[in-house]
């Protein structure tokens, strides 16, 4: 019975240093990650005056466009929308169009880029929709399915208007 004990002893200490080794090497992995998104929260909150973020999405199209977009309200309690771009460093973009703020009732909402989106392609299967920037017009990433393809598609954010071709993935 002490063999026992002291096995399930040594077995319970061995999975809990085992857990504690994980989640401290998740925090080393995810601290870059969490660094940027405090760094834009900070940014949107001193330079364009939102008050309460509700979301915060990090948008990656190519190296010049690397963005946090955060969603909340401002002093007023009216919707915003806040794009903090960043280097390819991970530090905030230095120059003054490095933060832009939007309300979301001069542009397009989440909700009404979706009604959009099915109604010009009623059949997809919308994987992931998230604010970005798109050849330098602040817009809304589409990822979607189609037919058993991956697709692309970017709609402008100030009038929900397609920009450009649809980004086709190739099948594996």
């Amino acid at each position: 019975m002490k063999k026992r004990r002291k096995w399930l002893l040594l077995g319970l200490g061995v999975t809990l240093l085992l857990l504690f080794g994980l989640s401290q090497f998740y925090g080393y992995i995810m601290k870059d990650q969490w660094d940027e998104r405090s760094a834009a929260k900070a940014a949107a909150k001193s330079r364009a005056g939102l008050i309460e973020i509700t979301k915060a999405q990090k948008s990656v199209w190519d190296e010049n466009s690397i963005y946090w977009v955060l969603t909340g309200k401002n002093q007023d309690n009216v919707d915003m929308m806040v794009w903090v771009r960043f280097t390819a460093k991970g530090k905030i973009a230095e120059d003054d169009t490095a933060v832009y703020a939007e309300l979301v009732s001069n542009g397009t909402s989440e909700d009404k880029i979706r009604d959009i989106i099915r109604s010009e392609m009623p059949d997809i299967t919308i994987n992931r929709l998230l604010p970005g920037v798109y050849n330098g017009e602040y817009a809304w990433q589409l990822f979607y399915k189609n037919n058993d393809r991956y697709h692309y598609r970017f709609y402008r954010f100030a009038d929900g208007s397609s920009i450009g071709d649809e980004f086709s993935l190739p099948n594996r």
